[in-house]
């Protein structure tokens, strides 16, 4: 088993920081760091919680989240079901 590594997650415009865990869905990240970011279903379908990645990776355990490819490829993610695999800098979706 091995140990979780800590990321360093920043939300702009504001620049507000959270710990981001890389076994744990970024959006429980940013709860438990005093976040307040949209969400609903938390199964990567209905889409509440999209954002942007300015910089950084992640990951899904899914198959394919409900983002088309163009998304993925513009940033977009979903991070109900998102896992940080560097350091984050994410906007929120408009």
């Amino acid at each position: 088993m091995t140990t979780p590594q800590l990321l360093i997650a920043t939300v702009e415009p504001d620049g507000q920081q959270f710990d981001a865990f890389d076994d744990t869905p970024l959006l429980l990240s940013m709860e438990m760091g005093g976040i307040d970011w949209p969400s609903s279903c938390r199964n990567g379908n209905c889409r509440t919680c999209l954002g942007m990645l300015q910089e950084g990776t992640v990951r899904y355990d899914m198959e394919w989240p409900g983002l088309s490819a163009e998304e993925k490829q513009e940033g977009y993610f979903l991070p109900c079901v998102a896992y940080p695999c560097s350091k984050l800098t994410i906007v929120r979706s408009p």
